[in-house]
């Protein structure tokens, strides 16, 4: 697909995936726009993509993903300036060390894995269904299985029996029920939106877990991908012409596969949609 000039979003953009994502993007003359927490890292990274794409139509959005109203600021800031939005990747993701909740009063991993992008997409939905044909990337891994076989709606926070891995999964089993649950939203529109495992990739996915965690992770790193091979899958769903009329699935090495079955029981993706809605406010 000609990605000359069209307007994509990445969330979490400064570093990993996210920067490979953007990266390839702007490689493809697209206009990107880096949806960052941290200005400093933003703009470092900015620079590395503009010098290493020669393409300087990046820039930056900053908004700190585990604070509603700051993701409800940032979209109004890109409603105001952009008319359309022609891809949006919702790549952003952290493991919290320990249970904690954020200023909203929910649990962190969940805030931002989940229902962050539930929240952003939502409110760029207009800009979305302007584009002539837009597309949704939800960055969701393997590690929902897990979650699959312990999934709760009443505890999706878990108040109960918190890990940190359990709570990445189940944040990652969300994100496809969602996936699934806005495609048949969407259907009648030019939006498609589908999910993805980028693979085990070295990121900077620990940087907020506890060292347990991150010991783990540093003795498999040998083992692991590239970001630049962790952003392969996101980038086929963003711009092959093979993917243009698939909607609500969930791929892995730029394949699809079947997810846990508990991921698309529409029963279950709409208690969770109307959940998710009351959680942020658009209920």
């Amino acid at each position: 697909m000609d990605m000359s000039n069209k307007v994509c979003m990445v969330t979490g953009a400064n570093s990993g995936i996210g920067k490979e994502t953007t990266k390839e993007l702007a490689k493809k003359g697209a206009f990107v726009i880096m949806l960052c927490r941290n200005e400093e890292k933003a703009e470092a990274a900015r620079e590395e993509i503009i010098t290493d794409t020669g393409h300087t139509g990046v820039e930056i959005l900053l908004a700190d993903l585990s604070l509603q109203h700051d993701i409800r600021r940032a979209a109004e800031e890109f409603r105001e300036k952009f008319d359309a939005l022609d891809v949006f990747i919702n790549n952003a993701g952290m493991i919290a060390s320990e249970r904690q909740e954020t200023p909203d009063g929910i649990e962190t991993t969940f805030a931002v894995n989940y229902l962050a992008p539930f929240l952003l997409t939502n409110l760029l939905l207009d800009p979305l269904k302007a584009a002539p044909s837009a597309r949704v990337v939800n960055v969701s891994s393997e590690a929902h299985r897990t979650a699959a076989r312990v999934f709760d709606i009443t505890d999706l926070q878990l108040k109960k029996n918190f890990s940190p891995m359990k709570a990445y999964g189940l944040s990652k089993l969300c994100n496809i029920m969602f996936t699934q649950e806005l495609a048949k939203r969407t259907a009648d529109t030019e939006i498609t939106v589908n999910a993805l495992h980028p693979g085990v990739v070295h990121s900077r996915l620990t940087s907020e877990a506890s060292w347990g965690m991150y010991l783990l992770f540093m003795l498999g790193k040998p083992f692991m991908q590239s970001p630049a091979g962790g952003a392969k899958t996101s980038v086929y769903l963003a711009t092959s012409e093979e993917v243009k009329d698939i909607s609500g699935r969930y791929f892995k090495n730029k394949k699809e596969i079947a997810p846990a079955d508990i991921a698309f029981d529409d029963t279950l993706t709409e208690q969770l949609w109307k959940v998710s809605e009351n959680l942020t406010g658009l209920g």
